[in-house]
């Protein structure tokens, strides 16, 4: 298979969580004799900076004529903490989702048993949770008219959806139901909000279709506690923009690390690929970073691209790195390995170069060398 990836590592870790994810592709490619070729681009405070455009024009067009965009993060203080900033890397970002069409973000979340110490849950409540968040990416609160008065005193943000955006990301969350255990829990304020009754309306209406799936209504204050007393209800979540990026973040921290969880944002084009961290740049150029969330990301953009057994055996990797201690500094403060030894270390399991059975004394601390 020959595909066309453009690649953004964006600002803070990105580039370093970026480059691993490079790393094992070329495995993946060397191993399942794919080629895979990649178009670096600009977007984020690194485009700021360099071009004083957020997204340039060159990224758009390479994007548009993509197969995949991998993504590693945006984001720097010099614009975090300056809420006067007419240009923010986050401009970037939006802008590129929606000139690509990406009208739907995917957030699966799992947990690893090697790893539920680390979650601020009872370990009784996270075994076996594994559940997938379809958030609307491109209407809502979001995108709609914004003003504030003269005077500073008065803003507004305007929350708009049309039928056909919660259409469209609806049908994509019942047939990824359909393929699992076949429940899905719409996400929605519709006591209160307009669009949120507008949102319960259609997917009642899309259900009729898909008569093997069970629907269930949850407002989102109850869908942010529900996530935390009990994790293991869900299957697949659907919900507008907000409350997407609210719930999805809260449920990250379930894995016991924000650096573990991937994403992926479709619509009619090229996908996007990105772990959910955000761009962390107190960590920036210290090789400290865990790339899990992007490498893991990598292995949704091989599934988007049909590869399924490519993308499983990054996850058996995954899952072998973890089991076996091979963990960053966000999982283990002492006994830590840099992120450029995880990536090392997946590459090489992808490419068989040491037995899946090995025990981490015989690598040396911090270190991919085999001793």
């Amino acid at each position: 298979m020959n595909k066309n990836i453009v690649v953004i590592e964006g600002d803070g870790i990105g580039p370093e969580v970026t480059r691993q994810s490079i790393k094992i592709l070329n495995a993946v490619a060397e191993k399942f004799g794919h080629e895979f070729n990649y178009t670096y681009c600009l977007m984020g405070a690194d485009a700021i900076d360099k071009t004083g455009n957020p997204l340039p024009d060159e990224t758009i067009e390479a994007a548009l004529n993509s197969d995949a965009i991998l993504f590693g993060a945006i984001g720097h203080p010099k614009y975090d903490n300056d809420p006067t900033a007419k240009v923010r890397p986050e401009q970037g970002l939006l802008k590129l989702r929606k000139s690509l069409q990406l009208f739907a973000n995917i957030r699966p979340v799992s947990t690893y048993p090697s790893l539920h110490h680390l979650s601020p849950l009872k370990t009784k409540n996270i075994e076996d949770v594994d559940f997938i968040i379809y958030r609307e990416l491109t209407g809502g609160i979001y995108f709609g008219k914004k003003e504030t008065n003269a005077e500073g005193t008065l803003a507004f943000d305007d929350c708009t959806y049309t039928k056909e955006e919660i259409e469209r990301i609806a049908h994509l969350a019942f047939k990824q139901a359909q393929l699992r255990r076949k429940k899905l829990t719409l996400v929605d304020k519709a006591n209160v909000l307009e669009t949120s009754r507008l949102w319960r309306k259609v997917v009642k209406e899309i259900a009729l279709e898909y008569k093997d799936v069970d629907v269930d209504f949850l407002f989102v204050d109850n869908a942010a506690m529900q996530i935390i007393l009990n994790p293991k209800q869900f299957d697949v979540v659907l919900t507008e923009n907000m409350f997407g990026d609210i719930i999805s973040d809260e449920a990250s921290v379930i894995s016991g690390s924000l650096g573990l969880l991937p994403s992926a944002s479709i619509g009619k084009g090229a996908a996007l690929f990105e772990p959910i961290h955000g761009s962390y740049p107190q960590a920036a150029g210290k090789d400290i970073a865990n790339p899990l969330g992007s490498i893991l990301s990598s292995a949704m953009l091989l599934d988007h691209f049909g590869l399924h057994k490519e993308a499983t055996l990054i996850r058996d990797a995954v899952n072998w790195t973890l089991e076996n201690g091979f963990v960053t500094k966000d999982i283990d403060p002492v006994n830590f390995y840099f992120t450029t030894t995880i990536g090392e270390l997946i590459s090489d399991y992808i490419g068989n170069k040491f037995p899946a059975d090995i025990n981490r004394e015989n690598i040396e601390l911090r270190k991919s060398t085999i001793i």
